[in-house]
């Protein structure tokens, strides 16, 4: 933990966190990386059902700003454990409920909803228990942490679907190994002392004027964002076949290179601000995107299968550009409440849009093709580049640091 020293206040449970986040992380991992083979395997969902899924799953993050302003007189670790038992719950679900189109969508929806009421806790967290002027550098540290747990999961689903044949106990078995590791995750976030008790007087619902260009940051990002979620990896399973341990090697590729770049990126934040990260990272999404949507044209389809994974790679370590807007919001705001309140208000108005593209996107897959579909995710994109270009890097210009 030493190279924690300095970035995070000694007075704070910021150890007992990052062991509960890595925990929920490797839980994740191997959830992931069955999820996508068992909805197109054994409940035989169809790109357009997997959209519809999709707006269910997201749900809970649309409701987010409801389901906080009941929790307003909580502090965040209180509500970070109350979305663990969520998790579980959903978790345990996947494994009892049968591999059916409408019943399927439950557990999907309950583990969601525990996994949607932990986002905005734990960027919440994190900033929280860092010191001042290392926000970035603390949401980064935090990703990398999150990454290792899922790339621990990603690994012991290779070695499972190396040994075993596919089929609906296997997968099931998976979904109750990583409910398993939910339970002690959340064993470990019992150790979280309430250090960030809210002030019970404050409104529940928090809207400020002064955060309008963060909510619509947040709309566009959630919309180019929710479209490789979504259907990137959906793309390698249905158009190009790839298997769930094919799958569980690329989500492990991809998090070892988010476990390097993600305290990189937190560092690149704090020196150089959070204007220049939003704005640059579209530079490479655009490129992402159309190798995603035009590769099985331009070269023979296993060539274009590796090309898609590159880039499915690439993506995700640019999202780790995302952190900048919650320093960015960590910079307007006048104190610790104010974050927590702001950024989950954020999460709410990024799944307002994610639930429109989560329903419209398998509808264009079906009629427009995937390549209509990755045009789209590489105009919102620039959209929230050239959006991104009107926000003032205060903290960061005060600094002299850009």
């Amino acid at each position: 933990m030493r190279q924690f020293e300095g970035i995070f206040r000694p007075d704070t449970k910021y150890k007992a966190f990052f062991l509960s986040m890595m925990t929920f992380g490797l839980a994740y991992g191997l959830y992931k990386g069955v999820f996508d083979n068992y909805l197109a395997e054994m409940v035989s969902m169809s790109a357009f059902d997997k959209g519809v899924s999709e707006f269910f799953r997201e749900l809970p993050g649309l409701a987010l700003i409801f389901i906080l302003a009941m929790l307003y007189t909580m502090s965040a670790e209180k509500i970070y454990k109350i979305g663990a038992l969520f998790s579980l719950v959903g978790m345990a679900a996947h494994a009892i409920i049968p591999a059916n189109r409408v019943l399927v969508i439950l557990p999907i929806f309950i583990y969601s909803l525990g996994e949607h009421i932990q986002l905005g806790m734990k960027n919440t967290l994190s900033l929280e228990y860092s010191t001042e002027g290392h926000g970035g550098s603390a949401l980064g540290i935090q990703n990398a942490v999150y990454q290792m747990g899922t790339l621990a999961g990603y690994i012991i689903v290779i070695l499972i679907f190396a040994v075993f044949d596919s089929s609906l106990g296997l997968f099931r078995s998976v979904f109750w190994l990583s409910a398993a590791v939910i339970f002690l995750g959340f064993l470990s976030s019992l150790q979280m002392s309430g250090h960030s008790e809210t002030d019970k007087t404050k409104q529940r619902f928090y809207f400020r004027k002064k955060y309008q260009k963060y909510y619509m940051l947040e709309l566009f990002y959630g919309a180019r964002k929710q479209i490789f979620f979504t259907f990137g990896p959906y793309v390698l399973v249905l158009f190009y076949g790839a298997n769930a341990m094919v799958i569980s090697i690329l989500f492990a590729v991809s998090s070892v290179c988010c476990f390097f770049a993600s305290p990189a990126v937190g560092k690149i934040i704090d020196h150089f601000g959070y204007r220049i990260v939003m704005i640059t990272d579209t530079l490479i999404l655009v490129i992402v995107c159309f190798f995603y949507g035009f590769a099985h044209h331009i070269f023979p389809t296993h060539i274009a299968f590796i090309i898609c994974c590159v880039n499915y790679v690439l993506d995700s370590v640019i999202s780790l550009a995302s952190m900048a807007s919650n320093v960015y919001v960590q910079d307007l705001s006048e104190n610790e409440d104010e974050v927590r309140a702001t950024i989950s208000t954020g999460v709410s108005v990024n799944h307002f849009i994610t639930i429109l593209i989560a329903l419209c996107g398998g509808w264009i897959w079906k009629t427009l093709g995937i390549e209509t579909l990755f045009i789209l995710s590489a105009v919102l994109g620039l959209c929230n580049s050239a959006y991104a270009s009107t926000v003032k890097g205060e903290r960061a210009e005060g600094n002299g640091r850009i």
